[in-house]
């Protein structure tokens, strides 16, 4: 949320990074499935190809199958308004873009109603859907929506790609609420902090955690190194491996090298 003056090659620098992530509490690693899920399943239902309504209708299933596990919607409630309480207490500090503060405070403020209306029952049309369901059933089995496992879906794949996508979009929409509370959630923890310089002696990092409550911890490291981290972690510490290896067929190990890195600990 602060004003600070951007330099156009470290920018540059940093847009060539690749970015791995690892959450540090059950509520995180809950909440980066379901963004990826989403984002899967927007990709797809896009697509006019029967692949692309097969793989989202695979998104949703697994989308759906996290809503059956807990109350997800009172997880992304609650850490949206932990979230606008933390960034309540920052209106008058200075150096502070007001503006924007302002902006995501009333953006959390709208999303927890909509999140928090009395007739939501998020995915409960959804789980409910005789169709859907027919799918989930035989999704277990390997191979088990084909054709002749599944004659009604092999009808709904041959209807008009328009019909398709109108169909997913709808499906979508009912989860709306949810996907833009995780996503808005998640911006904020990924802004919460910025990043630093690191060196990995001989490919191995580790640091200690004091009680501010790192959420999340980012890596971004130069694809020009050829390496990529493997982190683990928990509440008081984490470590950071990097790995290299020579193709997908041999086995990774960790690097020899001193590997430079930027570190973001995500704290809000």
């Amino acid at each position: 949320m602060q004003n600070s003056a951007t330099d156009p090659r470290s920018e540059s620098a940093t847009s060539r990074l690749l970015s791995y992530e690892q959450p540090l509490n059950e509520r995180v690693r809950t909440f980066l499935r379901l963004e990826y899920l989403f984002e899967r399943m927007q990709h797809h239902s896009s697509g006019t190809k029967t692949w692309d309504s097969r793989a989202a209708i695979d998104s949703l299933l697994e989308i759906l199958a996290i809503l059956t596990r807990g109350d997800i919607r009172s997880e992304v409630m609650k850490e949206m308004e932990r979230q606008n309480a933390v960034l309540s207490r920052l209106k008058d500090r200075p150096n502070i873009d007001a503006v924007r503060l302002s902006n995501v405070i009333t953006s959390l403020k709208v999303l927890l109603d909509k999140l928090d209306a009395p007739d939501k029952q998020l995915g409960k049309d959804l789980r409910e859907n005789e169709f859907l369901s027919s799918i989930r059933h035989r999704s277990s089995i390997p191979g088990g929506t084909c054709g002749f496992d599944l004659p009604i879906l092999q009808y709904w794949l041959n209807q008009a790609p328009e019909i398709r996508q109108k169909k997913l979009q709808n499906w979508l929409d009912e989860l709306e609420p949810l996907r833009r509370g995780v996503a808005l959630s998640l911006m904020l923890t990924r802004e919460s902090a910025t990043p630093t310089k690191e060196l990995a002696a001989e490919g191995m990092y580790q640091q200690s955690l004091d009680t501010s409550g790192c959420q999340l911890v980012r890596i971004q490291v130069s694809p020009e190194l050829r390496v990529f981290p493997e982190i683990s972690g928990g509440k008081h510490r984490f470590t950071i491996r990097f790995l290299e290896s020579a193709s997908a067929d041999v086995r990774p190990r960790q690097t020899s090298r001193d590997i430079p890195f930027q570190l973001i600990c995500c704290q809000l």
